[in-house]
């Protein structure tokens, strides 16, 4: 591809901007994800929203994919109607033009939305590149109802943990050892995983692998990447031992109020 066929974010941006902008129905257009943490890397993809009137969905999604497409012909679609946030429909496009990283994810939000992602705690500085509503702007995240949902998921993990986290041992001693290791990562090492979150950066207690890098301590990382990468059964027998201990240990210890201190002090 010659280098001036390249599509750049600014491209993506300015386009959608002239596109979004004149429609009275919709009322704001920002960017979130690695630009909201200051992380942005030529690796990056871009995170995108729109609220827009309820029954207007479908129609600026055609405005979106069309304003694309006067850049580039679109390689791959992912639509996806429904999040798990109520009223939010999102997309994935994939330009032919771009680099194969340069993904835009972008996410509808209803007017109506109860929750329109904008608590900065949680999703980082936005950038907003229009807002015709005084209505929407970034918020502070209501702590108490976090805290109180918090401590709810809490005491979940742990009667979730003591039912379940013997299946891993289970399937060890029943020879499957796929089974087992499929049981590790997703059910043991998640568990370690939102625990640990909690402790050092509850904002994101929800977030699974996603910033880990960045806010949980180095060391801690390290000791997840060794928990995480399994050689064979015995090491995995080993690492199961281990990481159990270490969420016990971790759910066992966690203090409320140490948190409670976390969610008035952000990064």
């Amino acid at each position: 591809m010659k280098k001036e066929e390249i599509v750049t974010r600014n491209d993506i941006i300015e386009v959608l901007i002239k596109a979004l902008k004149p429609l009275n129905y919709v009322h704001a257009f920002w960017e979130g994800g690695a630009i909201a943490f200051n992380r942005l890397d030529e690796w990056s993809d871009i995170d995108l929203y729109a609220v827009v009137d309820d029954d207007k969905v479908e129609e600026t999604f055609n405005v979106i994919e069309n304003a694309l497409k006067t850049l580039s012909p679109i390689k791959q679609k992912l639509y996806i109607p429904q999040l798990p946030w109520p009223g939010i429909s999102q997309t994935f496009y994939k330009l032919e033009k771009t680099s194969e990283f340069l993904i835009v994810d972008f996410a509808v939000i209803k007017l109506s939305a109860p929750d329109k992602l904008l608590e900065t705690e949680i999703h980082g500085n936005l950038v907003f590149y229009f807002n015709k509503s005084k209505k929407l702007k970034p918020s502070r995240l209501d702590r108490n109802s976090f805290l109180e949902k918090l401590q709810a998921r809490i005491e979940m993990l742990k009667v979730r943990f003591d039912l379940f986290n013997n299946l891993v041992e289970k399937e060890i001693n029943r020879g499957n050892i796929l089974e087992a290791l499929e049981w590790y990562r997703a059910f043991t090492l998640s568990s370690l995983i939102e625990v640990l979150r909690m402790k050092y950066y509850p904002f994101h207690y929800n977030f699974r692998m996603r910033y880990i890098h960045y806010e949980l301590p180095h060391e801690i990382v390290r000791e997840l990447e060794n928990l995480y990468f399994v050689k064979n059964e015995e090491d995995l027998k080993e690492k199961y031992v281990k990481a159990t201990e270490w969420f016990i240990k971790e759910i066992s210890g966690i203090d409320l109020k140490e948190i409670e201190k976390k969610l008035l002090k952000p990064k």
